[in-house]
């Protein structure tokens, strides 16, 4: 497993890594994956405060807490659950990131979280005081780095641009190339892209008949043109996914999920095979360059 380093820091993280939402709840059963994942040389976990109330960045620090020196952390922040509700609100506020940082190191059975990301983002938010609130955390030790996870260029250029941020988690795949139309300017404000919806839901796997429906702009009629142009080009649609978000170097990583050690293994040997393509740069021959219409 190769890394790349995250934007301008000195962390340096596996080209692929765990998306740690879809792992099991039950805590024995997701460090088999964990285990599995770190034996081959993932070492960038990515969860969240938000997924199942915080029950999900307990499993993930109780399996990771063997290996802590020797991998990534990074979780999200700003969905915030409401008392006695099956709903969330969105709070930046310096009073609540300040709090739940502190519950989410406590779930995460850590002293410091690697990569702090804002879960979201709106133009009405107090960006100054967010900012303000993660450099607060850094000089605490609380926070090594911070990063936001957000689809809208309205909202995360102007956050890039006037922080130290070094990441920015956003939907990117051979089904929707929208967001590289910012690659080279999140590069140049010193940040790097972390690529989630990596493989479209399953569709850009190798069991993609199973899994075909309507994705972004494609049809069902259209998936399966490019899908069956993939197959035809490189002879694995999995390993093709993995290889086109690789090509481009503002990605550092491209997160995939798996809640199943054989899940993971066949994320694993994409991995592998997709070292091999040479040629994949020839997709954009046959994709769509869609580009964001909303929140620009």
């Amino acid at each position: 497993m190769k890394n790349r380093t995250l934007g301008n820091s000195a962390i340096k993280i596996s080209e692929v890594s765990l998306g740690c939402m879809s792992l099991p709840p039950i805590a024995q059963e997701a460090k088999q994956v964990i285990d599995t994942a770190i034996d081959a040389g993932i070492n960038y976990f990515d969860t969240a405060d938000l997924y199942d109330r915080g029950e999900n960045e307990k499993v993930v620090g109780e399996a990771l807490k063997a290996h802590r020196n020797n991998i990534i952390i990074a979780t999200k922040v700003g969905n915030r659950w409401q008392d006695g509700k099956d709903s969330w609100c969105w709070d930046t506020s310096a009073s609540y990131i300040n709090k739940a940082v502190r519950d989410s190191l406590r779930r995460l059975q850590t002293d410091y979280i690697d990569v702090y990301q804002l879960h979201g983002g709106t133009l009405d938010d107090n960006w100054e005081e967010i900012i303000d609130t993660f450099e607060g955390l850094k000089k605490e030790g609380l926070i090594r780095e911070y990063g936001i996870s957000s689809i809208r260029p309205n909202v995360f250029v102007p956050f890039l641009q006037n922080s130290a941020a070094i990441s920015n988690m956003m939907q990117f795949n051979i089904l929707d190339e929208r967001a590289s139309e910012f690659f080279e300017q999140i590069e140049q404000n010193g940040a790097s892209v972390v690529t989630r919806g990596s493989v479209a839901k399953g569709l850009l796997t190798n069991e993609w008949r199973k899994r075909l429906k309507p994705f972004m702009s494609y049809d069902e009629a259209q998936a399966t043109l490019l899908l069956e142009k993939i197959e035809a080009l490189y002879g694995d649609v999995h390993a093709a996914a993995i290889a086109f978000n690789l090509q481009y170097s503002a990605v550092s990583s491209t997160v995939i999920g798996a809640r199943t050690i054989q899940q993971l293994q066949q994320n694993l040997a994409a991995y592998e095979k997709a070292q091999s393509i040479d040629n994949i740069y020839q997709l954009a021959h046959y994709t769509r360059q869609d580009r964001y219409t909303d929140h620009r």
